[in-house]
């Protein structure tokens, strides 16, 4: 599901009227390990892919909401998103990748990182992508899925409080970003989420903390990309 972009389309509505999905995400940014509060940021005018073989995630969290930037040309850029949330997550065999046009020169330039290739070892050593404290900006994601204690339409505004109201240390509406997301809109949670073959497009991703074993980064000239589409 992938949304086209309008000019003076009100977003915030979005939040309102998201379609219910049963869908989680998985992505990772590159250098952004500055924790939850750093959502405020604006996003580039660029979407990235994620592939992955699995992703396993603990207190799945999902709701609409919007992201604001700048395009490639410098105008404005406004976006839906599925936004999600793990208290943690853990990736195997991730692939990201993300192209760049028209770069004076050179022409179209593709940056593609990868990580945690090799899993779960024989020997019992724990070689995933780690990330803690997740939060995923959202355009498209296809992936076969299944959860765990699964509540479907919830409030968004209760995500991360127990029946007191009161926050119970779980994700709820990414801190920085309540003004994006209706507290009456629709949202779903789950205790565990399990993902596999995933392919997903983004517009940003945040976390408290990011863990990459056998980090490859390389740049390409013309068009490479995790996946295509």
């Amino acid at each position: 599901m992938k949304s086209q972009v309008r000019g003076g389309t009100r977003w915030k509505r979005f939040a309102v009227v998201m379609v219910p999905s049963v869908a989680a995400t998985a992505a990772i940014g590159v250098g952004l390990a500055q924790g939850a509060l750093a959502a405020s940021f604006a996003i580039s005018g660029q979407e990235f892919k994620v592939k992955a073989k699995e992703l396993e995630g603990y207190d799945f969290v999902q709701y609409g909401s919007y992201v604001t930037g700048k395009d490639l040309k410098g105008g404005n850029l406004e976006a839906p998103v599925a936004v999600s949330g793990f208290s943690k997550a853990y990736i195997t065999d991730m692939c990201q990748s993300v192209v760049t046009p028209n770069v004076p020169f050179i022409g179209t330039v593709s940056l593609q990182l990868s990580a945690g290739s090799k899993g779960m070892t024989p020997g019992g050593e724990d070689r995933r992508v780690e990330a803690r404290g997740i939060y995923l900006d959202v355009s498209s994601l296809e992936t076969n899925a299944e959860f765990k204690n699964i509540d479907i339409g919830v409030a968004a505004g209760t995500l991360g409080k127990g029946p007191d109201g009161k926050p119970n240390g779980k994700p709820g509406i990414q801190p920085g970003t309540e003004e994006k997301a209706h507290p009456y809109g629709f949202s779903q949670r789950a205790e565990r989420a399990v993902l596999k073959d995933v392919e997903q497009k983004a517009w940003a991703t945040t976390a408290a903390t990011f863990k990459l074993p056998d980090l490859k980064l390389s740049l390409h000239r013309g068009t490479k990309e995790c996946f295509a589409g």
